[in-house]
């Protein structure tokens, strides 16, 4: 069980409490920390990914509010850079208090990182990503009336949320980075919110106005860097089918041909379980012999003890 290399993807709804103040939110990550360091004492080599979706979607708004002719309001591709660094601060400083009550000596880093994605992926005039905070339907017709280039649509049944380009990563820039850093005994923080959305022009990387869905950023990331294992963390401790149904079933361990069955059946949702089934999907087709796990940030320690959750393989 040790040894291996270890992807896990964080929601930005992890981080986020009810309490949007930057306090809560570190109060937050230094619980979560408590439980990825079970990944670093079991000798387990560990890379810490995490999603941006409300933080991202705050700042813009801060970002507007404060927006003048000379002091503009920054485009998104640079709010996520912005929330990498950001949120990727509380997080090794979660981490490094966690680990010190422990006494153990490792380093974390936080590497901001830039995804590429093709420049005529259809997302780009089909926007699917939400962020921000949750509207009414009344106030999301109201900042659609106040600002017409943006979209807005029902969230889950939460409520209305802007959605913006969400394009699939065709590469991880860093990638030889994050693997240098593990070498080294680092825990990198990486690909945060997705990574920043970037497009190849000749021997020039550019910013685009996206925001990449963290599941599948964390998916290429762990290709790339051969991983043994990508868990991708959620609201429940297991995918079900039938989900809130009298009838509903806990997947357990499950292969990549029963998913795309499920997938055919339309038991996910879109932009909530149905991205993290695809990215968890892809690495395993992708890796060589690679898992991946879809579980809760709760049940961490049940799944290092006893396997519980979902895991998928070949």
């Amino acid at each position: 069980m040790s040894g291996r290399k270890v992807v896990v993807a964080l929601g930005g709804n992890a981080i986020l409490s009810t309490d949007a103040s930057a306090a809560a939110q570190q109060q937050a990550l230094r619980d979560t920390a408590k439980y990825l360091v079970k990944f670093i004492q079991q000798g387990d080599k560990l890379i810490v990914s995490h999603g941006n979706g409300p933080q991202v979607g705050n700042l813009l708004l801060q970002q507007a509010a404060g927006s003048t002719q000379t002091n503009p309001a920054m485009p998104l591709d640079t709010a996520v850079s912005m929330t990498q660094g950001s949120i990727g601060y509380w997080m090794q400083n979660a981490l490094d208090e966690v680990l010190a009550e422990e006494n153990m000596d490792v380093d974390v880093a936080t590497l901001v990182t830039q995804v590429e994605v093709d420049a005529n992926d259809d997302a780009f005039t089909n926007p699917t990503k939400p962020i921000g905070p949750f509207y009414s339907k009344e106030e999301s017709e109201q900042k659609k009336a106040e600002n017409p280039d943006q979209v807005f649509v029902e969230d889950a049944g939460r409520g209305y949320r802007r959605v913006v380009p969400s394009p699939r990563p065709i590469g991880v820039k860093e990638y030889k980075v994050v693997d240098a850093l593990v070498d080294a005994g680092v825990v990198p923080i990486s690909v945060g919110g997705g990574g920043v959305p970037v497009v190849k022009e000749a021997n020039r990387l550019v910013g685009r106005e996206a925001v990449i869905d963290k599941d599948f950023a964390s998916e290429k990331l762990a290709e790339l860097v051969h991983a043994d294992l990508l868990i991708i963390l959620t609201a429940v401790d297991n995918i079900y089918v039938n989900f809130n149904k009298p009838d509903q079933k806990k997947l357990e361990n499950v292969t990549v041909d029963e998913l795309a069955q499920y997938i055919k059946e339309d038991q996910f949702a879109k932009g909530s379980m149905l991205p993290k089934v695809q990215a968890a999907m892809d690495f395993v087709k992708n890796s060589n012999g690679g898992k991946a796990v879809v579980t809760s940030l709760e049940n961490v320690g049940q799944f290092l003890e006893n396997g519980s959750g979902t895991i998928i393989t070949r």
